[in-house]
């Protein structure tokens, strides 16, 4: 017999796959999402049988709509695809973009345009975009590799981590994204989650009602005992998971409260440097990342200032150095709103400029392949974001830019359940709560810290976690009596914490920077740089001799060449390995 094994990371995977286990046994399917009324799609597909035959626009109308995905399709929509089909936009002939259909609106027939439609249409025709990797530079300096789907979600002043030193996204161009070192700094972007599939809305909301059971067993003040025995009941898990989950729950419960699918939390925190507000919004990452712009733009319009924030399957984090109005923010947004006020957040976005040339390909706008030519992914995005701003000024409704919008809102994120949530709190359904704590309860540390824990070695953050653990218990045991001057001492001792690993992580960082210095020297012979790496790393024995002596003769030439901080670092290196031999 077939078996299967679930292994989870931390103890919000331990939750979630315990009850999407529970939905696997009871046999319950998450509800699919079928994209609707894709006019990039509908380009192709009118373009192929414009090119079989010649038909009437109504005729090919009613064929559209008897296809599910097109039934509900606005006639209007239809026309507009056909202008821009027919070369309607002359405009776009000067970026190339040529009619491929004819139209005549008094008889009302369509058909092919040119002689090369055939060859056109079976070489560029599919949905699936060409993507590729985006090489990250620090001016003409290659320092790694990201992909495309993580450069989609930065915005400048974005910094992320990329081979464990940290960096500031400044602009793209192409498959070319242009940073600067920040060293030092703690990253504003959470880890990339790579092809991870998001948790989905309706595993969100079982999690969120074990969470209001599991809430309600605590207010009624149950035994340990009984409430793992409700825990085997409800989910099918092993006493080793059982225990973890409760003291997981009972830990969050003792510190501030849980959060449920009735009551949203918003738990505000200051550290050393920003203030955080979490939003304990338990919807799945698609819901949370139309929620998080919803609110940091409600933000960025009302205080007038950019604001950081990070988004995880279970919540988002709004941060910044000045008081956040978190809740306000929050009752700000409405339902009947939401499409124009994300339409506005996500307009000069690099995942709306990526989404628009997978979208431009589709509709055959930009042709990847053309006359035994390829055109590279660099030269699509380049052709995209010049015709993006062509059709801008065309109409902001454009057809393959509304398209666009519409994959971002609707495939990547989900502004349908997420105006489902918007309706419930303005109908009071979902009631928004905030709190004040001195460091991260334990549902809010994996969601703010996630980022910054990436900068940290395995063993220093195994030890950070059990730490803060400690601290976290040591603040539940507290006597109200005490609890002023316990608060500062948490407080004094979450700052302590993060900097004995500041000084690590910025020792680290300095010392990434030298090595890629130390790969990058011109005239230096690789067996040379390895050695050299070596002495960076702290290694002070069994290095080359040949080595030793070619950096003490060519000692005129390496204070005209190399970067200071490397030349003073290997002098010093090599006056410990002549002492420790001599």
């Amino acid at each position: 017999m077939t078996k299967g094994r679930i292994i989870v990371l931390d103890r919000d995977d331990l939750v979630e796959c315990s009850v999407l286990l529970k939905s696997a046994m009871e046999r319950k399917i998450d509800k699919i999402h079928i994209p609707t009324n894709c006019l990039d799609v509908l380009a192709q597909q009118i373009y192929g049988i414009c090119i079989a035959e010649k038909l009437h626009v109504s005729e090919l109308l009613k064929l559209v709509k008897q296809s599910y995905c097109y039934k509900d399709l606005d006639d209007n929509e239809f026309y507009s695809v056909i202008d821009y089909l027919s070369g309607e936009h002359v405009s776009l002939e000067d970026r190339h973009v040529y009619g491929k259909i004819w139209y005549d609106p008094d008889t009302g027939m369509v058909g092919r345009k040119g002689k090369l439609a055939r060859v056109i249409y079976m070489t560029n025709i599919g949905t699936i975009p060409d993507e590729t990797g985006v090489t990250v530079k620090v001016g003409t300096e290659v320092i790694g590799m990201i992909d495309e789907a993580f450069l989609e979600r930065l915005k400048r002043g974005d910094v992320f981590i990329l081979g464990g030193a940290t960096y500031e996204f400044l602009f793209s161009r192409g498959t070319v994204a242009q940073v600067r070192a920040a060293v030092g700094r703690k990253p504003t972007v959470p880890r990339w989650f790579s092809d991870m599939l998001p948790l989905s809305f309706d595993l969100a909301n079982d999690i969120a009602r074990f969470r209001r059971l599991m809430r309600d067993k605590f207010e009624a003040k149950m035994s340990r005992k009984d409430v793992i025995d409700f825990i085997h009941s409800h989910l099918y898990v092993d006493e080793n998971a059982a225990n973890a989950i409760y003291e997981y729950m009972r830990e969050q419960h003792d510190f501030t409260v849980i959060p449920t699918d009735k009551e949203i939390i918003i738990e505000h925190y200051l550290d050393e440097e920003k203030k955080y507000a979490v939003f304990h919004t338990m919807f799945g990452r698609r819901v949370n990342d139309c929620l998080s712009r919803a609110v940091a733009f409600a933000i960025s319009k009302t205080q007038k200032r950019d604001v950081e924030i990070g988004v995880t399957d279970n919540g988002f984090y709004i941060a910044s150095k000045k008081n956040i109005p978190a809740a306000r923010a929050l009752s700000l947004i409405e339902s009947k709103r939401l499409d124009e006020l994300l339409n506005i957040a996500i307009d000069k976005t690099q995942v709306l400029s990526r989404r628009f040339r997978h979208c431009a390909g589709r509709a055959l706008m930009i042709l990847r392949s053309y006359k035994g030519h390829h055109k590279r992914v660099g030269k699509q995005q380049v052709s995209s974001m010049i015709l993006m701003s062509a059709v801008k000024r065309i109409s902001k409704d454009f057809p393959i830019l509304k398209e666009a919008r519409r994959e971002v809102l609707e495939d990547l994120m989900d502004i349908e359940n997420t105006k489902r949530v918007i309706r419930m709190i303005e109908n009071q359904s979902i009631a928004v709560k905030s709190i004040d704590t001195v460091i991260p309860s334990p549902f809010a540390f994996n969601l703010v810290l996630q980022g910054h824990l990436d900068m940290i070695r395995m063993e220093d953050r195994i030890e950070f976690l059990k730490r803060m653990h400690k601290l976290v218990l040591a603040k539940i045991s507290l006597d109200q009596g005490k609890k002023e001057f316990i608060e500062d001492s948490a407080i004094k001792m979450y700052n302590e914490l993060w900097a004995d690993l500041s000084v690590d992580t910025d020792r680290d960082s300095e010392k990434e920077r030298l090595i890629k210095q130390a790969w990058n020297l011109k005239r230096v012979p690789m067996f040379a740089k390895k050695e050299i790496v070596r002495l960076i790393e702290g290694e002070r024995t069994g290095i080359r001799s040949d080595v030793l002596k070619a950096l003490k003769t060519y000692q005129k030439q390496i204070e005209k060449t190399w970067p200071r901080d490397l030349r003073l670092l290997v002098e010093k290196a090599i006056k410990e390995v002549e002492s420790e031999t001599s």
